[in-house]
Parts: structure tokens; C-alpha cells; sequence
């Protein structure tokens, strides 16, 4: 950059001036000179030290206590499980360090792009270089197939096409030229006069000046980027280390509490130390680290089976509290391969059928059905010159599958002719390639008796050169201002359109003269194409918006193609504005940030918006997913919370720096991640709420028997259970029994959720009681068998065994229940999953062998001794408690929910005064009459009408609750957002909802689809009153007073049929479950079930 301006904007003359060279390059004594002032051209990385970096993997709180437990199993002597519990913290560490690595890995990958020697001009001579020893100034030489060294301002340029994918992520090779452009703020495909480091040259030659090296490339920024920019850490993980950091406070809180209780009821300082160290060791988890790791593993298999590569295993439970999903265009909602879908000829519009390259398809006029059309000689020109007019070519492999090697425009062209039976191909003569600046190609082909010269380009540039048209076979004068409109029309619809001309010439022609063969041409007709939508994908947006995730496409297309195919995929519905690269540049973060949730489609975006996007994305709250497959991605794939790099098209730095490698580039797999992602956290709840009552349970073991010791003498004489057998109870339920329950079948409607709220801790209100019941149950069962045997056989050994085979089997039977947070045991097979069976079978199995160690084996590794056989009946009776108390509290928990929220008809609200038919249909008759509205809508309305009555009042927050529960399944609109726009209500026309609530007409419009249904309150709504208003769908109606409660509904009936799009929305309404469904959701999370 020169004086505030960039390379690409000063002459060459002025570029090799300011750089103090000339044309001939550098001597060698100015280029060691510069070398020692500007470096290496190489790119820097900046890593730490292996060992340093693997130490700083034991900075976990979750290890520190790892670490303690097995000290406390040294010194205790028990060195199997010490061993046991270093290796999990071994696996977690080396887990960890590998994953940091890949960070530094990422830019190792950038290093390998650059490049090792390349050619240059020093002395005055052609020399080969390393081109780690470039500096500006110097003159470079490009031909085809070489890699750019470093960023070069061109000043000769011959056929020169550079793939710059790597950087731009557009597949289509640029061609190059000499010439600067004035403007300013250009996006890096836009600056044809510049090379940039890294890319590949395709075909053509080239001579450029270097004006960057190293760090001051455009590879070289990116690379710098990259290393500031710091990877999100995923929520769960954020939740696990304030879920550790509790545990770290709150047990040796209650060890010491443990000791000086004891200590004061006349304990021996020894015998309450080792009762501590018992009751620490009771309360750290230490099999959740590997049942965690293990979910996480498990998941990830799930998601490979669905074409999703996991890098970074928490990165597979984020995806499933994933907000927005930032997707590239190409290849990823589309299916990369251009298709001609309509073709303009002798002045018939036709279409073709088929997608995708395959060659199959039917050409048919666009008013008639396939197949019912006679192809004209013009139709039959225009396909023909599409194809001869051409370099591509198309292949198809042993599996049947065809590709493009080649321009995928061209390539769509063959396929076109292909589809019309026209596959022959005329001998080449000459050739005027393709160049930006003119935009056409021309070839000359070898005929019969005469030559042909067909052309092909912009419509505008082959117009000028034909001075008639083809139309039913014969010559007729050319309708230029029909066609441009036609081409204009085809333009709006986001087809790319390309001109089709020809020119018969003398046999004896061998070569092409501008001059002479590019006038006088016959035009033959237009042919429009476009990158056509991935089914898969329409339907995978559809499931987003049902999941409350909002899908945002960035491209670098242009901004009618950007709408179009936003259009087609229903991404962005009800929004006016598509954001350009330009006006992103223009704003400030601040503003940026303003309009970041409003906008879903962004067209000519450039690789650094697109990194401020995810940023300010990031700051507002949002869980943000981002696909990329160039270089310039790596930054927002490492800025998101998840990074989504292509398996096929994306570059080794791109996947380098994700969290997950899509290998068919296909955005539905996203979706099948994100349902896989929400799976795995629901199974890791599970996970936690069954080992953490385990850990509580023995918690209240250890405390109860100590407090409870002046009371009960025989807790003063001898604790229920051993530390040895904490430790054992610990990891044999987290490896036998909580890990089977991470191989737990996906429930029923994990996607017809919003997005999990990532600011609720994991250990919620429903989360503590639940813990908090099991962990009473298991204490009470303990306890209960312990007393009962040590009172029957006055012999402690027995009774503790018998105490510790009575936890086991409660949390074996536990986990069965555990299977699923919500629903009822009773719903699903006990062998749906295989698993748990085993991992129940095998702990119930090793604890009988436990038992009765000493007299099999001689030795009892868990100080555990036989006890009569009838003993085995009072555990069976017991073992159910914790499973049946579990149960219980569900059922109780739906019951609340059906009593404080009833559903019913218009009917049942009808006041007394009012029940009477005539005066009823009088009222009706009024209303009907007093709105002008038809009568049949008024019915309708009334017979779809349902009452959700709910016994207590509601708070302003609940009802959001409610409204948005329902909302996000048809619009997108989770909570906050909702929050935000209902907050903002006095700044927008509104929509209300009677008495006092208004949503935004952008919302309103997604509401319509849905039935009516009306809320009272037993004890009243609180929130403001809202007046104005044009639409009601989803009413909230209140006080309770029966009169008025059953006018205002009335009313509100009325004013919906009043909708003059009554009858087109009525045909889109749902089901009324759906809203139902919506509703008792958000019951749900008030009673604490979901």
C-alpha cells in the first residue's frame, strides 16, 4: 500500500517506483539489503513448548481431585484402583494436549503452502531461487502449474487463470490482467492484477513485481489472525468446570465439618481422619470424567455414521445447542454443479429437466409438458455451440457418477446439448480464449463443406456482434431489445445467462481474425443456468426453523442470486434486506452488531465480514456454527463455536482449524449433527443424574451415621461402608452402568426443541431434586439393611457387607428409570438397549462374587464376608426403592401438569346468563353484523377455538415462556429473541394480542399458521396493557370473570375472520395439538420435568 492506496489501484509504473525496481528485478547486493530490512518470506508460527503444553493439561479442577483420590488410595494401599484412576487422568491429558495441537497444526498448514523455490529475474538473469529469500521488488516468473511465491502486482499477463480458491473459496480460476482499478475497498477476487501467495496458476503466463512477503501477504494476515484469535471453549465444557470447581469447594467443606462433628461427639482424631478421607472419597465422582469422554466418543461415531467427522469431542454436544448456523453457498446448501435450466431461442422459452451433471433430462417449451415438442434447428444451434464453444468435459466413472474437468459453467453447457442428443464434436481450427475484459470465447470448427465459427458470452457483447437471428429455421432480422429483456428476466431470476452465436465461413479459414470473423454473426438464443439447491437441504432448513436454530447464508455471489437461492431454501422468510460486502465495510462493529439477528442472507461477502459477522454473532449471545473450506475461513471457523470445514472441497488449513469435517459437504448433514449433538448432551445428563446420587448418596452415608451416632450407638461403633468400597461402588457404576447409558436410543422429537439455554447451569432446580431424592432413598436403604443385620447378627462384617451389596443393587435398579429424565420406564423395552442389561447383569454378578471372595479365593479385596442367604430377600425387597421412588415423582410431576393447565372448547365457557341458544346466536348474530364479517369464517373460528385454562397467575416472563415454546417450531423465535422484539414493541407496527401483549408483524406472519387458542388465567395475567394492533392469531384473553372472559374471546374471534387473508391462511393452519403441545412445554419447565 501506497499513500492510503492499494496495489491493485496504482499503474505499474508507479508500483515499480515506489518499490525502487524495474522490470529486469533486483541485483543481489539490493536484495540481501532488503532481506536483512523486510525478513524471510515466511510465515511465522508461534508454538509452544511441547512439554510446557502437556503439563498445563493437568490444570483441570476434575483432575486435581482425580489426582487426590488416587493419593488417598496410595496411602490406603489400594493400588489396583490407583492405577485405575491415573490412567483416566493420563487419557484425558493426552486427549486434551493432542487436541490444543491441532491449533498450531492449522498453521503448520499454511506454512506447507507456501512455496519452496520459484523463478526470478536478479542480475538481469532468469534464476531459480528459494522462495523463502524473495523481497519486494523482486521479479517473478509464472507459468502454469506453479504456485504463487508471494503476493505480486502483474505487469505482463498472457491466458493467465490463477485458482484462488484457497483464499476466495470460489472453484471458477480467475483470469488475470494488468490493468489497476481506481476503486477502493475491492474483495481479493475483484484485484485481477494482483497474484497472491499460495495460489495455483491453471494454465497461461505471467510477470509480477512482489509487493508482499511473509506476514504482509494476504496469507500471511490470515495466518496472524489465526493466532490471535482465541477458540471458544464449548459450553458443556464451561458447565463441567463450574460443576467440578462446586465439588472442589463443597466436599472438603463437608470433610472438615465431618471431622470436627466427630471430634465433638468423642470420635478418635485417627479414626475421624480416615472417616474423612472415606467421606471425600465418597463425594468425587470419579468415574464421570471417562463416562463423559466415553459419551462424547460414542457420539462422535453416531455423527461419522452421518457423514460428520468430529475433531474436538465436546464440539459434538455444542452443535446441539447451536443457535445459528453461518453457512457458506456452494456446495454446501447447493450442489456445486452448474445446470441450465432454461433456454431463450428463435422466440420460444424452453426448460430443461435434471439436476447435476448427469446427462439426463428433457428439453420441452415452457407452456407444454416434456416430451411434447418437436426441437427446432435454433434450439438444436444454440445447445450446439454451448457445447462445441467449449474447453470442459465431462466424465463419468466406473461407479456411474459423472464430474466436470473444467469451467462448471461449460461444463453445465455440455451437459445441456447432452440431454438434446448432441454429443458430436467438429475438429478445433483456432481458438480466441475467454477474457474477462471482452466476456466471450470464440472457436473456429472444421465442417463438411464450410466452416463455422461459433461464439459464446455475455448477452450484451454477443449482441454487437450478430446483425440477424434464427427463428423456425430461417434468417430473420435480430430483435435485440426482446432479447435483453428476456435475458434481464432470466437475470432476476438468478440464472447465469450466456449468448449463443455463429457465423458460417470458407472452407479454406484455418485461423481466426477479430476484425473479420467477430461481425455479421446469426444469433441463435440464451442459455440460463444456476447452481440448483440440495433437496436435502430445503428440508433440513425446515427442520432448523423447527429446532429454533436460524440458518444465515454468506456468499460471495451476487445479491439477486443470493435472494433467489435464500428463496428457495425459505431461509430468511419475511425479511426485506440482503446485506452486501460493501455496506458490512461500511459499518462500524456497533452497527454491525444492530443489525447481525435481522439479517439471514449476506451476498459479496468477503472473508474478513465474514469473520466480523461470527464476531459480533459471538458477542450477542448467539451459539454460532460456520462452514468454510478456503484459507480465508480458518479465522471464522476458529472464532465459532463450531467450525465446519468441507471433507471434499476444503483445504487442509480449513479442516485443520475446524471442529468437524463434513465429508459430503452436504448442509444436511449439519442437521443430523445437531440432532446428534443434542443426544449426546441428553445422554450426558443421564450420565451425571445417575452417578451424582451415587456420590450423594454415600455422602449422606458417611455424615448421616456420624451425626446420627449419638442416637443410633451401633454408627458409633462402625460406619456403613468402608472407603474401599466407596472407591469400588464409584468406578464400577460409572464403567458397567453409566457408560451403557451413553449408547441410549435418541428420544422422540430431539428436534422439535429449541436450542438447550447455555446460561442455565447444569445442575438446575429439577437436576438438585432429583439428586437429592435418589441420594435420601439410597441413604435410607443403607442404612435400613445395615441396622436390620448388625441388630439380627450382632456381627458388623456382615452387616457392612450386606449394607454395600444393598447400595449396589439400588443403583443398578436406578438405572433403569435412568434411562430416560422425563418419561416413564414403563414406555420403552428394558433390552432396547443391550447395554445397560449387560452392564447391570455384570455389576450385579461381580458383587456376588464380592460376597463370597473369602471363602472362593481366600482373599476379600473389599473387606466383604458371606451373610446368610435369607439376607438376599430383605436386599431384593429394598432394591427397588430408588427405581419406584423415581417413577413416583415423575408420575406426580405429570399429574401437576394436567392440573394446572386444562384444555377445552368455546362451549364449556359460555356463561349462564348466556347458555340459552336464542340469546347466544342474538350475540352472535350481533357481532357478525357489527364487524362485516362473513359468516361462515366466524363459525369456522368458534368450532377450531380451544380454552387453556390454568389454575394460579402468571407472570409477564412465564408467558413469554409460553409463547415462545410455541413459536420457535413454525418461525425460528427462541426466548430471548422473542424478549428483544416484544421489548422493542413501541418502536414497530405491532400485532396484539388481547388484552396487553404485541408481537411484531415479522413474527405475525409465521403466527398465522397457526390455529386460535386463548389463555385464561384463574388468578389473572400480570403484564402491562399494549394498545393499536391489526391481527390477533395467538390470543391471550383475561381476568377470569366468566361474562367478560367470553366477550373478549368473541371479540377476538372477530377480529381474526375480519383478516382479509383469512381464507389463504386458514388453509395453512395446523393442528391444534401442536399448539397444545406448545403450550404444556412450557408447564413442563415450570414444574421442573423438562
Amino acid at each position: 500500500m501506497l499513500n492510503g492506496k492499494s496495489w491493485y489501484q496504482l499503474s505499474i509504473e508507479d508500483v515499480f517506483e515506489a518499490l525502487d525496481s524495474t522490470t529486469s528485478g533486483l541485483v543481489s547486493k539490493e536484495a540481501k539489503a532488503r532481506q536483512e530490512k523486510y525478513g524471510y518470506n515466511e510465515l511465522k508460527v508461534k508454538s509452544r513448548n511441547p512439554f510446557i503444553r502437556f503439563l498445563l493439561q493437568f490444570h483441570n479442577p476434575l483432575l486435581y481431585m482425580l489426582i487426590f483420590a488416587a493419593v488417598v488410595c496410595f496411602f490406603l494401599g489400594e493400588f489396583m484402583d490407583m492405577v485405575v484412576i491415573i490412567a483416566v487422568v493420563l487419557g484425558t491429558v493426552i486427549i486434551g494436549f493432542i487436541q490444543e495441537g491441532k491449533a498450531e497444526t492449522a498453521l503448520e498448514a499454511l506454512k506447507k503452502m507456501m512455496v519452496p523455490e520459484c523463478t526470478v529475474f536478479r542480475d538481469g538473469k532468469k534464476k531459480i531461487i528459494p522462495a523463502r529469500e524473495l523481497v519486494p521488488g523482486d521479479v517473478v516468473l509464472l507459468e502454469g502449474g506453479n504456485r504463487v511465491p508471494a503476493d505480486l502486482r502483474l505487469f505482463s499477463a498472457k491466458n493467465l487463470n490463477i485458482n484462488e480458491a484457497m483464499l476466495t473459496g470460489e472453484s471458477v480460476p480467475v483470469a488475470k490482467n494488468v490493468s489497476s482499478v481506481p476503486k477502493s475497498d475491492l474483495t481479493l477476487e475483484k484485484q485481477r492484477c494482483i497474484c497472491f501467495s499460495g495460489t495455483f496458476v491453471t494454465r497461461g503466463r505471467g510477470e509480477g513485481v512482489v509487493v508482499g512477503t511473509g506476514e504482509q501477504t494476504e496469507i500471511g494476515k490470515i495466518a496472524g489472525i489465526m493466532q490471535e484469535t482465541e477458540r471458544v471453549t464449548p459450553p458443556i465444557m464451561k458447565k463441567i468446570a463450574g460443576f467440578t470447581r462446586f465439588f472442589i469447594i463443597v466436599i472438603p467443606i463437608l470433610g472438615v465439618i465431618n471431622f470436627i462433628v466427630g471430634l465433638v461427639f468423642g470420635y478418635g482424631a485417627v479414626h475421624m481422619f480416615l472417616t474423612t478421607i472415606g467421606l471425600i472419597v465418597a463425594g468425587i465422582p470419579e468415574g464421570l470424567p471417562a463416562a463423559v469422554i466415553t459419551t462424547f466418543a460414542f457420539g462422535t461415531i453416531s455423527m461419522a455414521r452421518r457423514h460428520a467427522l468430529i475433531r474436538r469431542l465436546p464440539a459434538a454436544e455444542t452443535l446441539g445447542c447451536t443457535t445459528v448456523i453461518c453457512s457458506d453457498k456452494t456446495g454446501t446448501l447447493t450442489r456445486n454443479e452448474m445446470t441450465v435450466t432454461r433456454i431463450y431461442s428463435g422466440g420460444k422459452d424452453y426448460r430443461l429437466s435434471g439436476v447435476g451433471y448427469e446427462p439426463k433430462g428433457e428439453v420441452f417449451l415452457s407452456n407444454k409438458a416434456p416430451g411434447s415438442v418437436e426441437l427446432g434447428k435454433e434450439l438444436m444451434e444454440t445447445m450446439r455451440a454451448g457445447c462445441l464453444c467449449n474447453n470442459a468435459l465431462l466424465e463419468e466413472s466406473e461407479q456411474g457418477l459423472y464430474s466436470i474437468k473444467g469451467d462448471p459453467t461449460e461444463g453445465a453447457l455440455i451437459v445441456s446439448a447432452a440431454k438434446a442428443g448432441i454429443t458430436e464434436k467438429l475438429p478445433r481450427l483456432d481458438e480466441i480464449p475467454f477474457e474477462s475484459e471482452e466476456q466471450y470465447m470464440v472457436t473456429l470448427h472444421k465442417g463438411e463443406e464450410e466452416n463455422i465459427v461459433y461464439v459464446k458470452g455475455s448477452p450484451e457483447r454477443v449482441l454487437k456482434m450478430c446483425q440477424n437471428q434464427l427463428i423456425d429455421g430461417d434468417i430473420e432480422p435480430l430483435m435485440t431489445g426482446e432479447i435483453l429483456s428476456k435475458s434481464d428476466e432470466m437475470a432476476k431470476d438468478a440464472l447465469r445467462v450466456l449468448g449463443m452465436g455463429y457465423k458460417v465461413v470458407e472452407k479454406e479459414k484455418a485461423s481466426l481474425i477479430p476484425e473479420e470473423d467477430l461481425d455479421g454473426l446469426t444469433f441463435l438464443g440464451l442459455q440460463g443456468m444456476l447452481d440448483p439447491c440440495r433437496e436435502e437441504a430445503i428440508e433440513a432448513v425446515r427442520k432448523c426453523k423447527g429446532a429454533g436454530i436460524r440458518v444465515v447464508m454468506i456468499t460471495g455471489d451476487h445479491v439477486q442470486t443470493a435472494k433467489a437461492i435464500a428463496g428457495e431454501l425459505r431461509i430468511g422468510e419475511g425479511e426485506e434486506r440482503v446485506l452486501s460486502g460493501a455496506e458490512i465495510q461500511r459499518m462500524d462493529d456497533i452497527e454491525l452488531s444492530e443489525v447481525v439477528d435481522k439479517v439471514s442472507v449476506y451476498a459479496r461477502v468477503a472473508p474478513e465480514h465474514k469473520f466480523r459477522i461470527v464476531e459480533q454473532l459471538h458477542k450477542r449471545g448467539e451459539i454460532v456454527a460456520v462452514t468454510g473450506d478456503g484459507v480465508n475461513d480458518a479465522p471464522a471457523l476458529k472464532r465459532a463455536h463450531i467450525g465446519i470445514s468441507m471433507g471434499i472441497t476444503g483445504t487442509e488449513v480449513s479442516k485443520e482449524s475446524s471442529d468437524m469435517v463434513l465429508t459430503d459437504d452436504n448442509f444436511a448433514s449439519i442437521v443430523a449433527a445437531i440432532e446428534e449433538g443434542r443426544h449426546i448432551f441428553n445422554n450426558i445428563w443421564k450420565v451425571i443424574l445417575y452417578l451424582l446420587p451415587t456420590n450423594g448418596g454415600q455422602v449422606m452415608v458417611m455424615m448421616g451415621a456420624i451425626l446420627l451416632s449419638p442416637f443410633i450407638p451401633i454408627f458409633a461403633e462402625r460406619l456403613p461402608l468402608e472407603p474401599i468400597q466407596i472407591l469400588w461402588v464409584n468406578l464400577i457404576i460409572a464403567l458397567a452402568c453409566a457408560i451403557p447409558l451413553a449408547r441410549e436410543v435418541k428420544e422422540k422429537g430431539i428436534l422439535d426443541m429449541p436450542p438447550r439455554d447455555i446460561s442455565e447451569p447444569l445442575a438446575n432446580a429439577f437436576f438438585l431434586q432429583r439428586v437429592g431424592l435418589v441420594s435420601i432413598v439410597e441413604t435410607s436403604a443403607v442404612f435400613t439393611v445395615f441396622s436390620l443385620v448388625y441388630l439380627s447378627l450382632r456381627d458388623f462384617a456382615q452387616a457392612g457387607t450386606a449394607a454395600f451389596t444393598t447400595l449396589i443393587f439400588v443403583e443398578v435398579c436406578y438405572l433403569f428409570t435412568a434411562r430416560s429424565v422425563r418419561g416413564s420406564a414403563f414406555t420403552f423395552s428394558p433390552f432396547s438397549n443391550k447395554w445397560v442389561v449387560i452392564g447391570a447383569v455384570t455389576t450385579l454378578g461381580l458383587q456376588v462374587i464380592w460376597v463370597y471372595s473369602l471363602p472362593l479365593f481366600g482373599v476379600s479385596p473389599f473387606k466383604t464376608v458371606p451373610f446368610p442367604p435369607e439376607w438376599w430377600l430383605v436386599i431384593f425387597l429394598v432394591t427397588p426403592a430408588g427405581f419406584l421412588a423415581v417413577e413416583f415423582e415423575k408420575l406426580i410431576r405429570r399429574r401437576l401438569i394436567k392440573a394446572s393447565a386444562r384444555i377445552h372448547t368455546v362451549e364449556r365457557i359460555i356463561p349462564k346468563e348466556l347458555r340459552d341458544a336464542t340469546l347466544h346466536n342474538e350475540l352472535r348474530e350481533i357481532v357478525i353484523e357489527q364487524r362485516g364479517i362473513v359468516e361462515d369464517r366466524f363459525d369456522r373460528l368458534i368450532k377450531k377455538c380451544e380454552i387453556l385454562d390454568i389454575d394460579r397467575s402468571i407472570s409477564l416472563k412465564e408467558m413469554f415462556e409460553m409463547v415462545s415454546a410455541m413459536l420457535f417450531r413454525r418461525v425460528g423465535i427462541d426466548k430471548k429473541t422473542l424478549f428483544n422484539l416484544l421489548m422493542e414493541r413501541e418502536k414497530q407496527i405491532s400485532t396484539v394480542i388481547a388484552p396487553g401483549l404485541a408481537i411484531p408483524h415479522t413474527i405475525a406472519r409465521g403466527i398465522r399458521e397457526f390455529d386460535v387458542l386463548l389463555v385464561r388465567c384463574k388468578e389473572g395475567v400480570i403484564f402491562p396493557g399494549v394498545s393499536g394492533g391489526v391481527h390477533t392469531v395467538f390470543v391471550l384473553v383475561g381476568p377470569p370473570d366468566e361474562r367478560n372472559f367470553y366477550l373478549r374471546a368473541l371479540a377476538a374471534i372477530a377480529q381474526i375472520a375480519q383478516d382479509k387473508d383469512f381464507d389463504k391462511n386458514w388453509s395453512k393452519a395446523v393442528d391444534i395439538e401442536e399448539l397444545r403441545n406448545g403450550i404444556l412445554s412450557a408447564e413442563r419447565k415450570r414444574i421442573g420435568i423438562a
